[in-house]
């Protein structure tokens, strides 16, 4: 099997190649892992009762 370079493939066979580089997280959501900010005004925030007796 003859290796071609990247460069020299196809513009459909680049994009399968980079596809297939960028599909796994390993499990890991990456949408999860955001931290919203402290500034921004959160109603369910303010509405839980504080119980910690």
């Amino acid at each position: 099997m003859k290796v071609v370079p990247l460069k020299k493939q196809s513009k459909k066979e680049q994009r399968k190649y980079h596809a297939r580089l960028r599909r796994d997280w390993n499990g890991m959501k990456p949408t999860t892992r955001v931290v919203k900010s402290k500034k921004v005004y959160d109603r369910k925030k303010l509405s839980k009762p504080d119980t910690n007796e």
